[in-house]
């Protein structure tokens, strides 16, 4: 455990290191994936991830970290190592697809269970002082204007609530369109 707190120290200090979770396949994200860096951190489906069960346990048993042991445990300190933090995931009747939002779901432990007033609403307190940027990418065909509202919504919440610098929204038709701006 201590190997990789120190890693993740290290990991802190290196500028512009991107987290990116996305539900691509393989082949279509090494197509998009040419301007990434070693330091980079991918996380894709491929490894054993079980759902939240809402227990609470990374605010009070384990703080900061998931209680389910599995290989999406410390999704929290991965998204604080990094200075942006992108998102790639099919647009699902304007949300996350699923594996996306069960990842969210288990980085909670980024936040503390605190509340505080940001933009004139209750959010969670930040576990960090680091602020870092997202951005957020839907694709998909036949993304209807409601559910691109729903989207941009939801973003612009995660958002505040992850206390980021800054919340981008980008729609694309082809994943490929993505790739010169990883």
């Amino acid at each position: 455990r201590n190997y990789e707190n120190s890693l993740l120290l290290k990991r802190v200090r290196i500028k512009n290191m991107k987290l990116i979770i996305h539900d691509l396949s393989k082949e279509d994200f090494n197509n998009i994936s040419e301007n990434l860096n070693e330091e980079d951190i991918i996380i894709c489906k491929g490894k054993r991830i079980n759902k939240c069960i809402r227990c609470f346990g990374f605010w009070i048993k384990t703080p900061g970290e998931c209680v389910i042991k599995d290989d999406y445990n410390k999704m929290g300190e991965k998204i604080a190592s990094c200075d942006e933090l992108i998102i790639i995931s099919e647009c699902k009747y304007g949300i996350y697809s699923p594996f996306i939002k069960n990842i969210l779901d288990r980085s909670i432990g980024y936040i503390h269970p605190y509340f505080t007033i940001r933009n004139n609403e209750i959010h969670h307190k930040s576990r960090y002082k680091k602020q870092i940027n997202m951005r957020v990418y839907f694709y998909g065909d036949n993304i209807s204007h409601e559910e691109k509202e729903m989207a941009q919504e939801l973003v612009k919440g995660n958002g505040i609530n992850l206390n980021t610098k800054t919340s981008d929204t980008i729609f694309v038709k082809d994943i490929l369109t993505i790739g010169g701006t990883l």
